[in-house]
C-alpha cells in the first residue's frame, strides 16, 4: 500500500517536472510571444479613441394615493372600473419605454444630425447606433439614470440632458400619469351621459304633457331611486370588465370578483323590479296596475334618475381627477444635470492590455506543449504512423 502511494507520488512529482522542463525549454518563445502580443496591445489601445460619459439622474412622477381613491368605497363600481381599466405597473418603467421609444430617439436624431456623426444612411442604422451609446435603468430607489457615451464629451452631457427634455415633450402630449388617464376617461364618459340626461329628460316633459302627470309620490319616486341606483351601478361594473379584458385573462381573480359582483348587481335588480311589477314588499301599487300613461311617464322618470345619477358620479370623480393632476403638474424632477465630464469612461487600456498579456502567456504555453507533443509523437513510430493518416486525410478533405 506504501510503495503505491510512493509510486503515484513519484509520477506526478515527474509530471510537474516534465511541465516545468516543457516550459523552460520554449521560454524564450513564451517570452517573446507575450511581450510581442502585449506591444502590439499597448499600440493599438493608443490608436483607440477616448470615449467619455455623461450622467444625468431623474425622479419622475410618483404615482401615490390620489384623491379619488378614498371614493372608491363609496362609489362601488364605477370608481373601480377607472382604475382597473387604466392601472400602470410602475412609474419609472413607463418613462424608460418613453425615452427608447423611436419617437425620443428620431427628434436626437435630427437635433444632433446623428446620421452624419455615425455615418449611417438610414435612420434604423442611426437608432441602432445611438441605442447602443445609451444606457437607461431604473433603480430600486426610484430614480432613473440616463447614461449616453461619445468621443466629445459636450456633446455626451448635451445629448444625456436632452432625453429628458424630449421626455418631457413626450409626457406632455400623452396622458402617463394615472389621474391624467382618468380625467381623458371620465371627460369622454361625461360628455356621453351628459347627452342621455338631456334626452331622458326631454322624453320625461314629452310623456307628462300626453299624460298630464306632474310628478310620483315619495314612495314612487323612492322606488324608481334605488332601480336607477342599480342600473348605474351595473353599467360601471360592465364599463370596469371592459376595461379589464385588456389586461387580464378570465382566471384573474380581480376579474372574476368583478363577473361574480356584476352577477349580484344584475339578481338584485331583477329582484327589485319584480317586487315592483307585483307590488310585494313596500311597494303598495304595483306597476302592473298602473293605467298605460302612468307607467309609460314611470319608465321615462326611472330613465331620467338613472342617467341623474350616473352624471353625478361621472362629475364627482372628473373633479378629483383633475385635482389629482394639478397636484402632478411637476412632471420631471432632474436630480443631477449631466455636466461634461473631465475623465474618459473607456477605452480602459490599462485593463485592456493586462488581460490580452494574460491571455497571450498561457497561448504560448499551449502551443508550447503541443509542439513538444508533436515533437515527441515523431520520435515514436506508431504516433508518426497516426500523424502520417491524419496529414493524409486533411489532404484528401480539400
Amino acid at each position: 500500500m506504501e510503495n503505491n502511494q510512493q509510486h503515484y507520488q513519484d509520477e506526478d512529482e515527474i509530471s510537474l517536472i516534465d511541465l516545468l522542463l516543457v516550459v523552460a525549454k520554449y521560454n524564450r518563445f513564451i517570452i517573446k510571444f507575450t511581450l510581442g502580443v502585449a506591444t502590439l496591445t499597448v499600440l493599438y489601445t493608443l490608436t483607440m479613441p477616448k470615449i467619455f460619459t455623461a450622467k444625468t439622474v431623474i425622479l419622475p412622477p410618483q404615482q401615490s394615493g390620489s384623491s379619488a381613491s378614498m371614493m372608491l368605497a363609496q362609489l362601488g363600481g364605477l370608481a373601480g372600473a377607472a382604475g382597473g381599466a387604466l392601472g400602470i405597473k410602475s412609474p419609472s418603467d413607463t418613462y424608460v419605454g418613453m425615452m427608447k421609444s423611436r419617437n425620443v430617439a428620431d427628434h436626437l436624431i435630427e437635433s444632433f444630425k446623428l446620421k452624419a456623426l455615425y455615418e449611417s444612411k438610414t435612420y434604423e442604422g442611426t437608432r441602432k447606433a445611438l441605442a447602443d451609446n445609451t444606457v437607461i435603468t431604473s433603480g430600486k430607489d426610484g430614480f432613473i439614470t440616463v447614461e449616453f457615451s461619445d468621443k466629445d464629451p459636450k456633446r455626451a452631457a448635451s445629448i444625456a440632458n436632452a432625453y429628458v427634455t424630449e421626455l418631457d415633450h413626450l409626457n406632455q402630449t400623452l396622458a402617463v400619469t394615472e389621474a391624467a388617464q382618468r380625467r381623458l376617461f371620465f371627460e369622454k364618459q361625461l360628455i356621453k351621459a351628459k347627452e342621455e340626461l338631456a334626452n331622458a329628460e326631454v322624453a320625461l316633459k314629452q310623456t307628462q304633457e300626453k299624460s298630464g302627470l306632474v310628478q310620483l309620490d315619495a314612495q314612487g319616486l323612492a322606488v324608481i331611486k334605488s332601480v336607477a341606483d342599480l342600473r348605474a351601478q351595473i353599467a360601471a361594473k360592465e364599463v370596469q370588465l371592459s376595461g379589464m379584458r385588456a389586461f387580464a385573462t378570465a382566471q384573474n381573480p380581480d376579474y372574476r370578483q368583478a363577473q361574480e359582483l356584476l352577477a349580484g348587481l344584475r339578481a338584485q335588480l331583477a329582484k327589485v323590479e319584480r317586487d315592483t311589477a307585483e307590488g310585494n314588499g313596500s311597494v303598495l301599487l304595483p306597476m302592473k296596475k298602473l293605467p298605460e300613461s302612468g307607467l309609460e311617464y314611470v319608465r321615462k322618470m326611472r330613465e331620467v334618475k338613472y342617467h341623474e345619477t350616473l352624471f353625478e358620479l361621472l362629475s364627482k370623480q372628473l373633479e378629483m381627477a383633475k385635482l389629482d393632476e394639478a397636484k402632478q403638474s411637476a412632471i420631471i424632477q432632474v436630480v443631477d444635470r449631466a455636466e461634461p465630464p473631465e475623465l474618459k469612461s473607456k477605452p480602459k487600456r490599462a485593463l485592456i492590455v493586462i488581460i490580452a498579456t494574460l491571455m497571450a502567456f498561457f497561448l504560448s504555453v499551449l502551443i508550447a506543449f503541443v509542439r513538444e507533443a508533436m515533437a515527441n509523437a515523431r520520435q515514436d513510430p506508431e504516433q508518426a504512423m497516426r500523424i502520417g493518416l491524419l496529414r493524409q486525410y486533411l489532404r484528401q478533405g480539400r
